[in-house]
Parts: C-alpha cells; sequence; structure tokens
C-alpha cells in the first residue's frame, strides 16, 4: 500500500539501531580498558584511505561548506552498518565540542539521492545505501557530505556480526516478543547466518494465538536473534514497527553495558574490535574515548523528515522502490536546525540544484512538502517561498 507521509516534524524522530551503542561499547571498552590502550587499539581495522598510487583519498564536501563557523563547533562522524558490502545503517553522530552533547541522525537506507557520477560528471542517483557498495566509505561518507551540507571526515564501520558478538559478549538479552515477531526472528535468522556464518537455533514456537500481535512472553535471545529481530519490517507497522523494536535493543543494550563487569567489557572490546574499521588514528580514538564520562546522549531523529513512499508511486519516476524526500532542501534544512540549532541556516547552491532536479524528476516538489513543514521551504536568497514555486528549472543539464 503507498503512503503520503505527512507529520508532525517532532513525531517524526527516529530512535535508532543499535550499532551506535556498540560504537558507544567500544569507546567504554577503550575508557576502562586505558592502560593496555595501545595494544587493545591495535585490533581494531585503521585505514588511511590512500589509492594504489599512494595519495590521499579525499572525501568531498561542497564548497560553501567548508571553514563554516556553525560546523567548526561540532565533531561529525559517520556510523556505518554493512550487511553485504551496502550500507543498510547510515548514522551521523554529531558531536557538540562545547557542551559534548551527541545528537545523531539515521538516514533511511532506501532514501533517494545523489550517490555517484558517470564518466561524463553526470549524476547518478540511486538508493542512499549503494553509495558504499559503489565507492566504500569515503563514497558514502561524500554522498552524506554533499548531499546533505556536512563536513564529515572520519567514519567507523561494522557489520551484522559485530553486532551479534557485542550482544553475545554482554550474555544475550531479555526481550518481549510478539508471536508474529517470534516467526519473522526465525526466518530472518536464516538470512542473518548465511551473511554473517554464524550459527543459530530457531525458537520453539507455541500454539497460534488469536491476536498474534500481542506479546506472547519474555525470550532471552542470543545476538544472531536480537540482529534478525532489528531487521524485521514485514509487519503491519513496517519501517515504524522497525523502527520502535530498534529503539527497545537499543535500551536493553544500553542497560545491560551499564550493569556489565569491567572484564566483559573487555571481552567486548577483544571480540568487537578486530571487526570494526575506521579511518580514525589511534590518537584520535583516545582522545575520543578519554573525554567519554562527559558526553551526552540526547536526541536523535530520521532522515528524511518528510517524504514520499510506495513502490507504485515511486518506481515509475525513479525506477526504484524508494524514498523520495519532499523536498532535499527542506529536509536539509530540518537536519541542520537539529543537529546544529541552526534555525536560519540556508542549504547550499548544490543541495538547491540537486533538489530542483529531483522535484523536476520525480514530481515531488514544494507542493509534496507537508504544511508543518512549510516554513523550511525557503529559496538560495533565504526568502520563503510559497508551496508551488520553484528556483530553478531544467535542472538535468547541471546534474
Amino acid at each position: 500500500m503507498s503512503k503520503r507521509k505527512k507529520k508532525n516534524r517532532h513525531i517524526g524522530r527516529k530512535i535508532l539501531f543499535g550499532i551506535e551503542i556498540v560504537v558507544l561499547i567500544l569507546l567504554v571498552g577503550v575508557l576502562f580498558a586505558y592502560t593496555q590502550l595501545n595494544k587493545k587499539m591495535d585490533k581494531l581495522d585503521f585505514k588511511d584511505d590512500t589509492s594504489k598510487e599512494g595519495e590521499k583519498i579525499q572525501v568531498e564536501m561542497n564548497e560553501s561548506v567548508s571553514g563554516s563557523e556553525v560546523l567548526s563547533g561540532y565533531t561529525n562522524v559517520a556510523l556505518f552498518g554493512i550487511n553485504e558490502n551496502n550500507s543498510d545503517t547510515i548514522i551521523i553522530a554529531s558531536i557538540n565540542n562545547d557542551t559534548k552533547e551527541i545528537r545523531m541522525a539515521s538516514l533511511y537506507r532506501d532514501t533517494y539521492m545523489r550517490v555517484d557520477e558517470d564518466e561524463y560528471g553526470n549524476g547518478i542517483y540511486n538508493k542512499c545505501n549503494s553509495a558504499y557498495l559503489r565507492g566504500g566509505p569515503v563514497a558514502a561518507v561524500s554522498m552524506l557530505n554533499t548531499n546533505l551540507d556536512l563536513d564529515i571526515q572520519n567514519y567507523v564501520t561494522v557489520d551484522f556480526a559485530a553486532l551479534i558478538k557485542a550482544v553475545d559478549c554482554l550474555g544475550g538479552l531479555d526481550v518481549d516478543i510478539t508471536f508474529e515477531e517470534l516467526r519473522h526472528i526465525n526466518n530472518y535468522c536464516v538470512n542473518t547466518s548465511e551473511v554473517t556464518g554464524v550459527d543459530y537455533t530457531p525458537i520453539e514456537e507455541p500454539p497460534i494465538p488469536e491476536d498474534q500481535t500481542k506479546i506472547i512472553g519474555t525470550y532471552h535471545l542470543d545476538g544472531i536473534q536480537v540482529t534478525s529481530y532489528c531487521r524485521i519490517r514485514y509487519t503491519a507497522s513496517m519501517d515504524m514497527g522497525r523502527t520502535e523494536r530498534q529503539r527497545y535493543i537499543l535500551n536493553l543494550m544500553a542497560e545491560k553495558a551499564k550493569k556489565a563487569k569491567l572484564s566483559t567489557l573487555n571481552k567486548v572490546v577483544d571480540k568487537v574490535f578486530p571487526m570494526v574499521e575506521t579511518n580514525f588514528s589511534k590518537s584520535e580514538l583516545i582522545k575520543l574515548g578519554s573525554g567519554l564520562l562527559s558526553y551526552k546522549l540526547t536526541e536523535n531523529t530520521g532522515f528524511p523528515l518528510d517524504y514520499i513512499m510506495g513502490k507504485e508511486i515511486t518506481e515509475p519516476v525513479t525506477g526504484l522502490d524508494c524514498l523520495i524526500p519532499t523536498t532535499l532542501a527542506t529536509n536539509v534544512k530540518y537536519l541542520h536546525e537539529f543537529l546544529f540549532d541552526d534555525k536560519d541556516y540556508i542549504p547550499s547552491e548544490t543541495v538547491f540544484t540537486r533538489s530542483e532536479f529531483m522535484a523536476n524528476k520525480t514530481g515531488f516538489g514544494n507542493s509534496s512538502v507537508p504544511e508543518d513543514s512549510q516554513y523550511l521551504i525557503v529559496d538560495p536568497s533565504g526568502s520563503q517561498q510559497e508551496p508551488g514555486e520553484t528556483d530553478l528549472e531544467n535542472q538535468e543539464s547541471y546534474e
């Protein structure tokens, strides 16, 4: 069933996938294992992002973003959760350098964006998670920077196997589940096992209840079962339900990590670090980890805030079953308001160009922006626009 998403922008905030708590657990492990830091750090897969010719591969960013006074007050990190080389989880973690507050935004993997360019310099538009598959983490970070007006230089990549190990090191989780979720967990375990090479044990099914959507009990789940639970999207609540499950697991992991012994945290470090890839240097991670106790994890959101979805709507205009931001420019303005408290932010010319190209291609422009978000509609000069107005025409020639 197709859906044209309209909602209050605050209701639209999403809690993110369990990968960010894995990263935070890693930093906790670094902090507590500080006396053995160099030994622990050696387990990480450090990348210097150099080409075969030995030259540094540069992360792309929009020219107007370079030297931004607002962005200079934040440390932004891209967190990727990988499944068969697609970044099915993409999270922007933004650390306020003064207050140590951390805000996170999860980029929905099916979001329609410019992910690359062809040999003639024309933009290639696809689901955003395909950028990682096309060019690895540097290409994925560049996709984030150029589509969202960000300045991200560092990334951390963790795959499904790392989440499984982290949960298992914590001793598993006690999860309240419904009958339909139980069945989906068993089904997802098959693919999760194939992808990670980790064996699994199916959960024994009780008699089918009259209402399969009600909680049937608390089950102690291991890492592969928890990961499969987080991947469920084929219930009536679709991605909204998956988001709720991910928030639930995130909270369970956080609570269990807080109570864990030092030996357990060290075990997480020993088992999970080898599965983590990053272009942070040792010294940068030491600095980041040493300040962990002063960090405050605050609000989270999903991106895009407003979008059009439904295969029968999006496939005819994009060739994909995807999410079409309505519009890219208004969503980018909201993102900067959320992450950096920049209510006066005006997107760059690059973002406006891509936004208008997508609007012209799909037919979903300013007139598709929900009423609650129409205050975000501005032109490149910063003037408020009417929902039906456009700024640029025939943008395909630009892209």
